[in-house]
């Protein structure tokens, strides 16, 4: 069950997008947007950090020797830093991009494995009950290929058997709510998330979900019929394999599709999904029986065991009256049909090589382009991560992050907020009213570096090394109530919703938190021996994206308590927006895949990330400018021959160097809130007059935003 209401702002996407939108659990080919569940502290001790010296890096903190000194930095700043990097390390077979990120996020995988073959070889000595001997019977299980080879579909037929045994309208609705109790959400996903309009308490929200296409354009969009075409037969074949006639499967196929579209056209968008007002709206039990007389919300949640109180969040109105409707008007052996292939698919990836391939073939090879499905041990990572992401990670932390990174990150972490902060008191278009409130909101950021000051406790959760299918079941059932066990409980702003292991960053815009998790804190992002250039064109700029984050036109919605509060004059929204307008039709003329001219970068989509790009690159480079003031001997040297304006911004580039596939590149232009990597290292330099001076670019450059486009917001 994946969460849709407001996510946390991430720096960049760091799973696939390749899989199913109410697929309940997640590895390592078929993950979805938004899969790494919420970790909360616990009352358990943290992990020792590893009390090792951090080593000198033998090679050197920027290699100019991947710089293509053919390519003209003024013309095309991506391919000076990039081309020739992106042209010697081609995309390996199993993953669909493949870049500075991908490259961290490998090396994260390897020690992981690492640590979780050792669980598994020492689980038998390991204390009984401990984190280290369950992730070892976790990750034994997914890796004994003969056993669950041996099962077959065996393991989901209890599943399949209740669907089968479907007579009405109300065993449908019965077969929900037991289904959502045991971690198996179909339909519509429901978890706990702050509240909009007191985010110190937990709620619970129930939001859209349901569809197997990535968007709901899909289902209508002439240019998406070979993807419909392709995915009716996906249906057919996961039906086939757990024993439904072929006849009868394409059948079924038909249905669930035509079941999927009516569904699609009740749900929204991704651009509209966006907005706060789409993901939040409050009622009570009785509002929302009355919007869905089909559906009783308190015997819900009584299956599930909590107490909404006053009420909850019934997302989008608009999906749960067409649920509603179809309660009510599609048949019995419809829903069944779509039922039954939401449990199998959702269920492959932990089922026999068959079904393990079928779901590869549509949503790794004819959606995404991945040639090669990623080897066993990755793949049953993932689902480790999924079921146990924060208990792994702390394993991670104690093996390889180093107190060293810690304390330079936090001192980076003040002197881009200062540059925030100075900033905001500068801004010649806010006023004065308006900038108190965004300064009120700066002094509640919380920033929260490497890992959780407090470990989740995992008692409760019973794994073996024999029941893959079964283990991972019980984790989503664990994970689940945990989850909605907060519903009605204090918001923790110490809780962590991603993982130590992950490459990547977040801000949360209900409590205002910017996060650093242990494994993006390393080259190219940070070096704790690098020059400050390196340091704040790299996890300087990240820092500033994520803070910036708190000023986007999403995030700016949303006060220091994370509540859904207005704190603008009018005046001051109609500049911010004329402002960000701006921004949105930079990124529209963006045309990134080359076979394809008529593919453009969807400027809405994309806005909240191009704005913390630009307002974080600009802090980040500020930030520099006060440390190079406090070390005048570093801001006169050149290093390799380039000056620390131009490190700054070569490290920036190369964070961004990635090369993808095109059926990637497709679908990220249709779901990715990031604009494509290889813009994103130009499109806030191109803005930048810091940028131009640093590389002497003429004011006719590819490279220089005439005067009158060029965007500034913070």
């Amino acid at each position: 069950m994946t969460k849709q209401y407001l996510k946390p702002l991430a720096l960049a996407l760091a799973v696939a997008l390749a899989g199913t939108a109410c697929s309940k659990h997640n590895d390592a080919d078929t993950a979805v947007p938004g899969g790494n569940q919420p970790a909360s502290p616990s009352s358990a001790a943290p992990a020792a950090a590893s009390t090792a010296a951090a080593a000198k890096p033998a090679g050197p903190t920027f290699n100019i020797a991947d710089l293509d000194t053919g390519i003209d930095a003024c013309s095309d700043f991506n391919g000076f830093v990039n081309a020739k990097w992106v042209a010697a390390n081609p995309i390996p077979e199993d993953r669909t991009r493949w870049g500075a990120f991908d490259q961290l996020a490998e090396n994260s995988l390897n020690t992981q494995h690492d640590i979780v073959d050792a669980m598994d070889k020492g689980a038998a000595n390991a204390k009984a009950g401990s984190i280290e001997q369950k992730i070892g019977l976790l990750y034994r299980s997914g890796m004994n290929e003969d056993a669950i080879e041996k099962a077959g579909v065996e393991p989901l037929k209890p599943e399949l058997a209740k669907i089968d045994a479907l007579k009405t309208s109300q065993d449908i609705v019965d077969f929900l709510d037991t289904s959502f109790n045991d971690g198996n959400g179909y339909v519509f996903g429901f978890g706990s998330g702050a509240d909009f309009q007191n985010a110190k308490i937990q709620i619970g929200y129930a939001q859209q979900d349901g569809l197997g296409l990535p968007t709901k354009d899909y289902y209508t969009d002439p240019k998406q019929a070979e993807n419909r075409k392709a995915y009716v037969a996906y249906i057919a074949k996961t039906l086939t394999l757990a024993g439904v006639p072929e006849d009868q499967a394409k059948k079924q196929a038909d249905e669930v599709m035509k079941f999927e579209t009516q569904l699609a056209a009740a749900s929204l968008a991704p651009v509209e999904l966006r907005a706060p007002e789409n993901q939040y709206h409050f009622v009570t039990v009785a509002e929302a029986n009355k919007a869905t007389p089909h559906f009783d919300w308190q015997k819900f949640f009584a299956a599930q065991g909590v107490n909404v109180d006053k009420g909850f969040s019934l997302s989008q109105p608009k999906f749960f009256k067409e649920f509603d409707k179809m309660l009510a008007t599609t048949p019995v052996s419809t829903w069944q049909a779509y039922l039954r292939f939401h449990a199998i698919d959702s269920a492959s990836p932990y089922l026999s090589k068959a079904f393990q391939d079928n779901k590869f073939d549509f949503y790794g090879k004819t959606l995404s382009g991945q040639p090669q499905q990623k080897p066993r041990w990755k793949r049953v990572l993932g689902s480790v991560n999924s079921s146990m992401g924060e208990a792994l990670g702390q394993l991670y932390v104690a093996k390889v992050f180093q107190p060293e990174a810690k304390q330079r990150a936090n001192e980076l972490v003040d002197n881009v907020r200062n540059a925030l902060k100075a900033r905001i008191e500068k801004l010649d278009w806010m006023s004065d009213e308006t900038k108190q409130k965004a300064i009120q909101k700066w002094n509640t950021f919380l920033p929260k570096i490497g890992y959780p000051d407090k470990w989740r406790d995992w008692s409760g959760l019973d794994v073996n090394g024999e029941n893959y299918y079964g283990n991972v079941e019980a984790a989503s059932k664990f994970n689940y109530h945990y989850d909605i066990a907060k519903i009605g409980q204090p918001t923790d702003r110490l809780e962590w919703g991603m993982t130590p292991q992950t490459v990547n960053a977040y801000y949360n815009p209900t409590d205002n938190t910017i996060n650093f998790p242990a494994a993006i804190l390393q080259p190219p992002f940070f070096d704790a021996h690098g020059d400050d250039a390196i340091n704040y064109g790299g996890i300087g700029a990240v820092i500033g994206h994520e803070a910036s984050h708190g000023f986007d036109d999403e995030g700016s919605q949303f006060d220091g308590d994370g509540n859904n509060k207005n704190w603008w004059t009018k005046e001051d929204r109609a500049k911010f927006d004329e402002r960000a307008g701006k921004l949105v039709a930079q990124f529209n003329e963006y045309a990134p895949i080359k076979d394809h001219p008529d593919l453009h970068v969807n400027g809405k989509l994309t806005l909240g990330e191009n704005i913390a790009d630009l307002g974080g690159l600009n802090v980040a480079y500020d930030a520099l400018q006060e440390a190079l003031k406090k070390n005048p001997q570093e801001a006169q040297e050149k290093i390799d021959g380039y000056t620390q304006d131009q490190r700054f911004f070569l490290n920036w580039a190369r964070v961004w160097r990635s090369n993808v596939r095109e059926k990637q590149a497709m679908l990220y232009l249709n779901v990715d809130p990031h604009a494509p990597a290889s813009l994103r290292a130009i499109g806030a330099p191109s803005n930048m007059e810091a940028f131009a001076s640093a590389f002497q670019c003429k004011p006719d450059a590819k490279m220089v935003r005439a005067t009158d486009k060029q965007v500034k917001i913070w």
